[in-house]
């Protein structure tokens, strides 16, 4: 499916120009237009899909392997040091565009682009509540037994 009002369906289907970098029957792979560092480019799949949780399997299963491909060309001709992979759902976690897609962010020895948090603290209990939240709603959802 394919959403007319999506601007990166229209961008991963070539009614927008893009810098394209990668394309094959199921993802356009373009540099991003505000990027975090030189390089920087999203994989979109060409048919629309709001989030990961909305991704079909096939999709999923080709996603990976296509930013470490791209990942590692960035490696190779931009002499990048490494690169993240970035994906983000839902509002609250800096999803902008409601069209799943994966940022590959190249890190340069001298750069300073950072993907990070401040880490916590959780109690065992507090560890123990929410294991069992989350096992409880996968296996509501037939995801274990």
């Amino acid at each position: 499916m394919r959403d007319d009002n999506c601007i990166f369906c229209k961008i991963a289907n070539g009614v927008i120009p893009s810098e394209t970098i990668y394309e094959d029957d199921m993802f356009r792979v373009i540099l991003d237009l505000g990027p975090a560092s030189r390089g920087h480019a999203l994989i979109l799949p060409k048919q629309h899909y709001k989030d990961i949780c909305e991704l079909e399997e096939e999709t999923a299963i080709k996603v990976l392997p296509l930013a470490a491909k791209i990942g590692n060309a960035m490696k190779n001709s931009l002499g990048c040091a490494g690169f993240n992979v970035v994906q983000n759902n839902g509002k609250a976690a800096g999803q902008t565009v409601f069209h799943f897609h994966v940022h590959l962010i190249p890190r340069y020895e001298e750069g300073p682009v950072m993907v990070s948090w401040v880490p916590g603290e959780a109690d065992p209990g507090e560890l123990t509540q929410t294991g069992d939240a989350i096992r409880s709603a996968l296996q509501s959802e037939g995801h274990i037994q």
